[in-house]
């Protein structure tokens, strides 16, 4: 069917008006709609994440495929639900308390769910409290941080120490990224994991769920 790689370029273009039209279409069909994530729209976003690491893409068309998948995935996710399809994960995510910067977390949340993962994200200046608040209440795998001010990286440590003291660190792994962000300190603070970029970040959260097991 044709129009199922015409699928994959509109993701791959950030054409979200067509990538729904043809989602919509396959699935009136009777498309398998984990047939449309596992063959034409997963490929796209990885194919999007290469060209971002090789310089062809840059953030502008990586935010405009991210949107052009999740306007699929908005017709696709509750028939996967229906049926009982597990994400890949469960992430929560959010920008840390002091920090009001959102257009990389944004990024981040949009590349894990054209990954697969069932994304909760918070917004900016989320507290300790509501990432562990909400952590438990969607039984997630992975809370994932960013901060993008130097005064702001230490909210993630209290975080992390927060989650620790609630006696969740055990079964949650975390994940850090933002600008000012290294993997010496995220190594530091006793992260699982740290991500320079939005297209790197859905492969390391899918490292991080294989070691959950």
């Amino acid at each position: 069917m044709q129009n199922l790689q015409q699928l994959y370029e509109s993701i791959l273009s950030g054409d979200a008006k067509q990538a729904r039209a043809l989602t919509e279409q396959a699935l009136t069909a009777g498309v398998d709609p984990l047939r449309l994530v596992n063959d034409f729209m997963a490929p796209a976003m990885d194919e999007v994440g290469r060209r971002f690491e090789s310089n062809e893409y840059f953030v502008p068309e990586l935010l405009l495929s991210a949107r052009a998948m999740k306007s699929a995935l908005e017709l696709i996710r509750p028939l996967l639900v229906a049926r009982g399809e597990k994400p890949t994960g469960r992430v929560v995510i959010g920008t840390v308390k002091g920090d009001l910067h959102d257009i990389g977390k944004n990024l981040v949340a949009a590349m894990l769910e054209g990954g697969g993962f069932e994304v909760i994200d918070l917004g900016v200046n989320v507290p300790p409290e509501k990432f562990i608040a909400t952590a438990k209440e969607k039984n997630a795998h992975i809370v994932a941080m960013s901060a993008l001010l130097t005064t702001t990286m230490l909210s993630m440590k209290s975080t992390i120490e927060a989650i620790k003291e609630a006696g969740l660190r055990d079964r949650l792994k975390v994940l850090v990224g933002g600008a000012p962000i290294t993997q010496k300190f995220a190594a530091e603070i006793g992260a699982d994991g740290y991500c320079d970029n939005a297209a790197g970040a859905v492969g390391l959260a899918k490292q991080t769920m294989a070691l959950l097991g």
